[in-house]
């Protein structure tokens, strides 16, 4: 069906009506919700007389604070003992004279460890004899740094672990 002044009026009387494009389309017959969206693109028109949905407020107020009440049925909370913190192991500087290999001359036994800007002409590698590893024993103590192991205390532990569930 094609747009005949009728059909375009009464589109024109329910979009100012805020009637949906799908809701307009299944009134007019023989159109889709798209064809509706297109006509009224088409008339430019823009003006609703109420938006299909709701203006989202921009602002929302704080809510007030919570009142604590202590009710002699609460649970008590048992007080952890502070876990003493592992002292961090001191860090391994390694002495950066430039290395003896470049991207050229490095072999497949020879330590990667990059020394320098990549983007200089002064890059180079370490070259070391590597052990295991792509590196020297000296720059794996660097690069591979031993698992921090968490202490795990027995009683305290469960009390805190059961306190997820409760």
């Amino acid at each position: 069906m094609g747009w005949t002044d009728e059909r375009v009026e009464l589109l024109k009387k329910l979009w100012q009506d805020g009637l949906s494009a799908s809701q307009i389309a299944k009134q007019l017959g023989g159109v889709t919700r798209n064809a509706v969206i297109g006509k009224v693109h088409r008339l430019g028109l823009s003006g609703r007389a109420t938006p299909s949905k709701p203006a989202r407020t921009v602002f929302k107020a704080p809510r007030p604070a919570r009142p604590v009440s202590v009710s002699p049925s609460a649970p008590r909370r048992i007080a952890e003992p502070v876990s003493q913190a592992q002292p961090p192991q001191p860090v391994r500087y390694v002495d950066e004279t430039p290395g003896m290999a470049t991207v050229l001359t490095l072999g497949a036994h020879m330590c990667k460890w990059p020394i320098g800007d990549p983007s200089l002409d002064n890059f180079t590698f370490c070259g070391r004899r590597s052990g295991d590893g792509p590196y020297c024993d000296e720059h794996a103590h660097v690069a591979y740094q031993p698992v921090q192991t968490k202490k795990r205390s027995g009683p305290a532990e469960l009390a805190r672990s059961l306190r997820r569930y409760i």
